[in-house]
């Protein structure tokens, strides 16, 4: 029996050294990962055969000698379940446990997160409670450790009030605008939406297979052999929109015969793309045509076209121009209907479409990420003076001060900085000129709009051909315009000493003179005009009887009236008396200080007394409310209330006491 016994323990000593060989080798690689000699390696070696022998003596790792221990029940239901084979498992944690105690912190903190939360482990005793719960409830999907199935009244509740309000948040960002464009019959889906915290104008271009690019291709070809076109057509705008609507017959005609079973829309559409291509500037048109923006720009064929919008400014669009060749061909275009060239040894061009639109292009190398061009659109539809109360850039009250400076003949300038809308003001003012009197505005580019009623010759600048030759400057024109018997003269901008002389000159001569001039404020105005480059003496602002000073917020993207001033001169000196003044706290125009010789100065030179002129004012303020109440704001509205009121007066105050608006719509 003895020896019976020995053989078994031998057998016992041997399984258990299989069992655990892999283990221990783990063990052993952990231990020396820097052991490089044998000797030393075979020295742990036998270290570690002592240990297989220890491990392989206990009683411990065999079912039959596991001790049976007392336990508290709460720390029972607390331990997990050892299942068969899980010994191995057991060994190694509790021999890493011993040289990591990294992993010991781990899981005790985990325990700790579960207590927090109110969340037990999985044991023996909960899983089946588990699995009823499961049965019952709907599956969670959402939850972060898939190990753990939690109740539902333990869930924490937080994680879903997070995903609500990230949705709630959302909803309010993405903000979009969303309007219909046709040009030439084709029409196309604008869309304004938020990207990435930025605002990104995509427009739907429609997009053709193989055999209708085909077809347009064919259809371009025989238009180009068969039509033609003369040089007037393209300079003209009456004789270009007769050419237009030739050549949409001439296509419409040609697609029908092509394809007798086209859909009206479809027909449209290809016409429409067909007059952009060959008369045109292809998708650039759509944007020409877009009324909500102000400025396109044309980078390179690498960068996306940039519109600048009235609402949110400078935006990315998503057009692409395929080459730098098709941008140097657009400029070509232009270049010839102007009868301009531009090239590589003349690389710059500043030309007008016959919209009015002004266009700039500087070609490679001269910019060096490509060729540019640049297109400011000329206004279709201007800010009147309805328009800028209603955006509070003005107010009622200076309104009818202007009203009454401009219908008297006072001289009025208005300053401001760069992009702050002084030629938008005074564009706004001007039908307030009675009809009868004579009007030449002088322009670098062409930007005022004024009523048909009015007596209005537009003059604008022309630079020199490839040549030198045929240059026209705004001092030519200025000269010039005082020999052609104007009542009123409009400057677009004062930049130099000599058209400032001019027009001071024009003023004393008894001419009405309105112009712009580049200030920030009243007093820095005057410094402006007397020092260099304009440097004209301070006596002769005293005949300035208006200063208007524009501001531009560029933070909440507003434009007001910051000042409303006058000119007092003592000697060759010159001060400012501010009237009205923007308070940007209350974002509100405020009376300032009384006048001290614009009243005057109207009364002397109409003879009206002060009683007189309050009830003046009193009477236009009244007709523009009305306006803005009846929200009669269009350029030909106001003009046609202002010629009612200048050729009869007790006509439209009747219309105002009725409240009848069909006549000044007409």
């Amino acid at each position: 029996m003895k020896r019976h016994t020995k053989h078994k323990t031998i057998r016992k000593k041997s399984s258990n050294i299989k069992k655990h060989s892999k283990s221990i080798r783990k063990i052993a690689k952990n231990r020396a990962p820097n052991i490089n000699k044998e000797d030393e390696f075979k020295k742990y070696k036998k270290d570690l055969m002592q240990l297989i022998n220890k491990k392989a003596d206990a009683p411990s790792y065999h079912k039959k000698h596991i001790p049976i221990k007392k336990h508290n029940p709460v720390k029972k239901q607390e331990k997990r379940p050892i299942k068969k084979h899980s010994k191995r498992k057991e060994i190694r944690k509790k021999i890493t446990n011993k040289k990591n105690p990294k992993r010991i912190k781990k899981h005790h903190i985990k325990h700790k997160n579960l207590k927090k939360n109110n969340i037990k482990p999985i044991t023996q005793r909960n899983l089946a409670d588990n699995k009823q719960a499961q049965s019952k409830q709907p599956k969670i999907h959402n939850i972060s450790n898939p190990q753990l199935h939690i109740k539902k009244q333990n869930r924490p509740e937080i994680k879903i009030i997070e995903k609500k309000e990230k949705i709630t948040k959302k909803s309010k960002t993405n903000e979009e605008t969303k309007y219909i464009l046709e040009v030439d019959g084709a029409k196309v889906n604008v869309e304004i939406r938020k990207s990435n915290e930025d605002y990104v104008y995509n427009i739907n271009l429609p997009k053709f297979n193989i055999g209708t690019e085909s077809l347009l291709r064919y259809a371009k070809n025989e238009l180009i052999t068969s039509a033609t076109i003369n040089i007037q057509e393209l300079s003209e705008q009456e004789s270009f929109v007769k050419m237009k609507k030739r050549f949409s017959a001439e296509i419409s005609s040609m697609l029908k015969e092509k394809l007798p079973h086209i859909e009206i829309e479809t027909e449209k559409m290809l016409t429409g793309i067909l007059m952009q291509d060959m008369l045109g500037l292809g998708s650039i048109e759509f944007l020409i045509n877009d009324p909500n923006l102000e400025e396109i720009v044309i980078q390179s064929s690498k960068e996306p076209v940039r519109v600048y919008s009235k609402k949110y400014g400078w935006l990315k669009t998503n057009i692409y121009l395929p080459t730098e060749d098709s941008i140097i061909n657009y400029a070509n275009i232009i270049a010839r209907r102007v009868g301009r060239q531009i090239t590589v040894l003349d690389p710059l061009l500043d030309a007008h479409l016959l919209t009015g639109d002004r266009i700039n292009a500087v070609l490679y190398p001269i910019n060096s990420k490509g060729s540019t061009i640049v297109i400011r659109k000329f206004s279709r539809d201007p800010y009147t003076i309805i328009d800028l109360i209603k955006n509070n850039t003005c107010n009622s009250d200076i309104a009818s001060l202007l009203w009454l400076a401009v219908e008297y003949e006072m001289n009025i300038l208005v300053s401001g900085g760069t992009a702050s809308g002084k030629t938008s003001f005074l564009n706004a003012f001007m039908p307030f000129i009675p009809p009868n009197h004579r009007i030449i505005s002088i322009e670098d580019t062409r930007e005022l709009v004024l009523p048909s009623f009015l007596y209005w010759n537009p003059l604008v600048t022309r630079t020199p051909n490839s040549e030198g030759k045929g240059k026209v400057t705004m001092l030519d024109l200025l000269v010039n315009s005082l020999r052609m018997r104007p009542d009123r003269i409009i400057l677009g901008e004062m930049r130099k000493h000599e058209e400032a002389m001019v027009l001071f000159e024009a003023m004393h001569t008894g001419h009405s003179v309105y112009a712009t001039v580049h200030a920030d404020s009243a007093p820095e105005t005057i410094s402006r005009l007397t020092n260099p480059p304009i440097s004209i003496p301070g006596n002769l602002l005293k005949a300035v009887n208006l200063n208007v000073v524009m501001f531009r917020d560029r933070k909440r993207g507003i434009r007001r009236i910051l000042q409303v001033a006058e000119f007092e001169t003592e000697g060759n000196r010159a001060t400012s008396n501010i009237i009205y003044r923007w308070v940007p706290e209350k974002d509100q125009i405020i009376e300032h200080r009384e006048s001290m010789r614009f009243f005057e100065d109207l009364s002397r030179h109409t003879g009206l007394s002060e009683p007189e002129i309050k009830k003046e004012l009193e009477e236009r303020k009244r007709i523009i409310e009305w306006l803005i109440k009846n929200n009669l704001r269009s350029i030909k509205e106001v003009g046609n209330t202002m010629e009612l009121f200048y050729q009869d007066k007790a006509q439209l105050s009747e219309l105002i006491r009725k409240n009848e608006t069909a006549k000044l719509k007409e």
